[in-house]
């Protein structure tokens, strides 16, 4: 598919797209995939700056251009960087305490949606119906019984933690899982993660994730 020629990393500054110029046919078809690659989470990159790493002397100033264009009227980015993918090592976000970290002190209710492209920081629940979605990692200082997606850019170094764990999807990466319907439910904090292509939910040791 060529929609994987364009991979969306979130890091410590924001979203990196990056782009393999040489893997489609036409600059033409390049931008269709983008904006349709984008406009999935239009509302998510809204008011963002876009970093763009991309083979930079196959473009003309003016495609440079036009693709900055596009961006600002499809997608309502704030800014877009162009970056020569022969310059540079992109990183994504790994571990709880690398890359921005938003705090949110209140709960999530339902029918209500959050997003961030960092890790995010829950002093509250995260309730039945809600969802949340964040490019780093999610911990909750409280309950999820919510949709929570960490890693939505396709991070699966993210974890997400949580006093009570009993969600009704729980995603990480592109990997996803649902809480059984039966069975009793801890009472102590755990983490879930990704560990050999799968998902695992495990007690939260002290030290083990510092």
């Amino acid at each position: 598919m060529q929609g994987d020629n364009i991979i969306l990393k979130g890091n410590r500054d924001g979203l990196n797209v990056i782009i393999d110029i040489n893997k489609f046919r036409s600059f033409e078809d390049m931008i269709s995939c983008l904006i349709e690659k984008l406009s999935k989470r239009k509302n998510f990159y809204k008011g963002c700056t876009i970093k763009i790493t991309t083979q930079i002397k196959e473009f003309t100033k003016r495609e440079l251009n036009y693709i900055k264009d596009i961006l600002f009227e499809k997608i309502y980015i704030k800014d877009c960087i162009f970056i020569d993918i022969e310059e540079t090592n992109t990183k994504m976000f790994n571990g709880v305490y690398e890359g921005r970290t938003k705090y949110l002190r209140k709960s999530i209710r339902s029918g209500q949606t959050y997003e961030y492209l960092g890790n995010l920081v829950i002093i509250g629940d995260i309730n039945p119906g809600a969802e949340v979605c964040a490019a780093g990692n999610i911990i909750v200082l409280g309950s999820i019984k919510g949709c929570v997606h960490a890693g939505c850019t396709g991070n699966e170094k993210a974890i997400i933690g949580a006093f009570y764990l009993n969600p009704q999807i729980l995603k990480i990466a592109n990997l996803m899982t649902i809480s059984p319907d039966d069975g009793i439910k801890p009472t102590y904090p755990e983490i879930a993660k990704i560990k050999n292509g799968n998902i695992i939910v495990e007690p939260y040791l002290v030290n083990k994730y510092i």
